[in-house]
């Protein structure tokens, strides 16, 4: 069996290169000239920032769906029931005898699906979007590459302290 060897010319698309011609994605986004470049590197740049604020967005419906859950009063320790009067009451044999009211179920199902449909689809726009920067970046080329990293900072700057206020 004989090894082949790449041709110089596919080793070189394999490198870093600055120039500015480059196709990107799909074969109408082709391009030859530095204005094309400038507006490729802005797009590439706006996409990075929304793939971060998406991830932010998740994870804030998330937790909103989280926080819209009924609480249950008697979920916690025995102890810290304000109607327990008296110790044989909060022991494990006795409470276990005890009848218990049924727990509410969740009060709308048909939100909680919409919300999980809704998280689905975010999800995967972030999937798309994610594999479609990669493949950007994959282009070799440093100024795409560049707009990627400097949207994801600047994405990751905006959006991250919002985390905080959940």
């Amino acid at each position: 069996m004989a090894v082949r060897s790449l041709p110089r010319s596919a080793i070189n698309m394999m490198t870093f290169g600055v120039s500015s011609s480059v196709t990107l994605l799909f074969d109408f986004w082709d391009v030859h000239e530095p204005a094309g470049m400038v507006l490729s590197v802005l797009v590439v740049f706006l996409l990075t920032v929304f793939y971060e604020v998406l991830k932010v967005w998740r994870v804030w419906l998330g937790s909103s769906s989280k926080l819209a859950q009924p609480h249950c009063p008697d979920a916690g320790p025995p102890s810290s029931r304000s109607d327990s009067t008296s110790v044989l009451e909060s022991s494990p044999s006795e409470s276990s005898l005890t009848p218990m009211e049924p727990h509410a179920a969740a009060p709308n199902t048909r939100n909680s699906w919409l919300l999980h449909i809704i998280q689905t689809v975010l999800h995967m726009l972030q999937v798309a979007l994610g594999y479609m920067l990669m493949l950007c970046v994959m282009s070799y080329n440093t100024w795409i590459f560049l707009g990627v990293i400097v949207g994801s900072v600047l994405g990751y700057f905006i959006s991250f302290p919002l985390l905080g206020q959940i």
